[in-house]
């Protein structure tokens, strides 16, 4: 009986349900639904582009073939030289019949010999299609795919924000999880650009009730600045982790395996992702906020937020346009195969693993202003470095420094987005950061749909030379987050409080010569 005990005890399910409130499994869950989700995001940039040139290049030798006459139907015109005369039951051969044949013939041989060159030509994609002015019309088609996610996701953020102020964390959560489910399947299995279509507009769903969710989440649970930013710098390195595994996983999976696999792995993933969540959080609960929040407009109205929102939209715009657009220029100008333009986006996510995690801890000490001002500034200077490759090594440099310095300001601006909340309004994070999740579909939404037009009307470089001018213009608007001010209400409060938090810092730092006892500690905490 001990030992049964003791197996209960030391089981998995025993150690889940002690778990529940355990931040470090909360942790775990919002990295790995952030990892999954951004698998899903970037798994399809290498494979997208290439299936729908690949489709549309299978489709047009069928619309040749069958605008006109093939040399199997010149035999049919033999069907008209003899003739069956019902008035004397006797069968004759017209005079000119001959003639007709012949000049028929002739018509038919002189038009599949114009045509078969054109037949040949597109019977298969060619490895290097620069001269194709098929493979320029992509860049709208794909680029209005990648942004219809982030469109929906904009569009839901408002709601989502709110909604988790009401029923809690646990549920949208949740409910994010089994959308993704059926947005991966739906990759799987669909071929026509329209269901790719409402695939990926499905997922900006699911990306709306998970990362609205699980960053509300952290917050509410970390409620030291410090230890926030440290937590959000772990989140964030599973949606960097998800961005540096998608494309090379996508492309390699795609050239080898097809183009189904790589969506089937990543839903056997989330099912797992589902089965934790269901243990830890259970979502069939509702856990409403203790306090009302402060609302979505008032929020919106603050000069602080929507410059710390700016931030995130525009750094992450930058690799936004290059999803898209890179992998298309890759084709015209590299002759580049498809496992490359997977890879291609490796040392942008590996630079933003390493960036996140670094910046997650650093960024509380040097400032988290000055390191999101560095940051814009070196996005700028990366994508600008772009064009100038002439190979898939010459990318290597600019995309490490893009993926870098995106990780600097996405690990400076979300801390401060919860402590501009702190610091300002109602220490309530769900609508704060539906703002923030919007600022980063915005930059998602309008950076493809928008790129794929400005590439295709005046080229590649131009479109890089746009948007790094833009970040570094709006760099410096970042000093204005270096000591924002408290609202009246919220300084008063800080105030009362201000003697004895700085007295257990300057302790904590061996500043203060004369500590205080336990008992006038806990006094003046009251």
């Amino acid at each position: 009986m001990g030992a049964l005990q003791t197996f209960r005890e030391f089981s998995v399910l025993g150690w889940l349900r002690e778990g529940r409130q355990s931040r470090r499994l909360i942790l775990l869950i919002v990295f790995v639904a952030l990892l999954l989700d951004n698998m899903l995001l970037t798994v399809v940039v290498p494979i997208i582009p290439s299936y729908l040139y690949t489709a549309d290049h299978k489709a047009s030798p069928v619309k040749n073939q069958t605008a006109s006459p093939g040399p199997d139907t010149v035999p049919s015109s033999n069907t008209f030289q003899n003739i069956f005369s019902y008035y004397d039951n006797s069968t004759r051969l017209p005079g000119n019949a001959s003639e007709e044949t012949s000049q028929r013939a002739a018509r038919f041989s002189y038009t599949t010999t114009t045509t078969s060159p054109v037949t040949n030509a597109t019977e298969a994609p060619a490895d290097c299609p620069k001269k194709d002015k098929r493979l320029l019309n992509e860049n709208v088609k794909v680029g209005l795919l990648f942004a219809s996610k982030a469109t929906v996701q904009l569009i839901t953020n408002p709601f989502i924000g709110p909604l988790t102020n009401r029923i809690g964390y646990q549920i949208p959560m949740f409910a994010g999880f089994c959308i993704m489910f059926l947005s991966t399947v739906m990759f799987a299995f669909s071929e026509s650009y329209t269901l790719l279509f409402l695939a990926r507009s499905l997922q900006g769903i699911g990306s709306s009730c998970s990362s609205v969710a699980g960053m509300g989440m952290l917050a509410s649970v970390y409620t030291n600045d410090e230890e926030r930013g440290n937590a959000m710098g772990i989140a964030l390195g599973g949606l960097a982790m998800g961005v540096l595994v998608g494309p090379p996983f996508g492309s390699v999976m795609y050239e080898f395996v097809g183009k189904t696999a790589p969506f089937l792995i990543l839903a056997v993933l989330a099912l797992l992702d589902g089965a934790l969540q269901l243990f830890i959080l259970q979502p069939s609960k509702s856990a409403p906020e203790s306090q009302e929040g402060t609302s979505l407009f008032a929020l919106l109205r603050d000069p602080y937020i929507l410059i710390a929102a700016g931030s995130i939209c525009f750094a992450n715009m930058a690799i936004a346009m290059l999803e898209p657009a890179l992998p298309i220029w890759m084709m015209e100008t590299m002759c580049s195969r498809k496992w490359q333009l997977g890879v291609a986006f490796v040392p942008a996510s590996i630079s933003y693993l390493i960036g996140t995690n670094i910046f997650g801890v650093l960024a509380h000490k040097m400032g988290r202003w000055l390191c999101a001002l560095i940051g814009m500034v070196l996005v700028g200077v990366s994508i600008l470095c772009v064009p100038f490759a002439k190979n898939i090594y010459g990318l290597i440099l600019p995309n490490f420094g893009v993926g870098f310095a995106i990780g600097m300001v996405d690990s400076s601006m979300m801390p401060i987005m919860g402590y501009l909340v702190d610091l300002r309004h109602v220490s309530v994070y769900g609508s704060v950061y539906a703002i923030a999740d919007v600022a980063f579909c915005m930059g998602f939404a309008l950076g493809p749909s928008t790129g794929g037009a400005i590439a295709r009307s005046i080229g590649f470089p131009w479109l890089m030379t746009i948007i790094g001018i833009i970040d570094i213009l709006f760099a410096p608007l970042c000093y204005f987050l270096r000591s924002p001010p408290a609202k009246e209400e919220k300084m008063a409060i800080l105030m009362d409080h201000k003697h004895p938090v700085k007295t257990r810092m300057y302790t904590q730092n061996s500043m203060q010569p004369y500590p205080l006892e336990e008992d006038e500690e806990s006094e003046s905490d009251e």
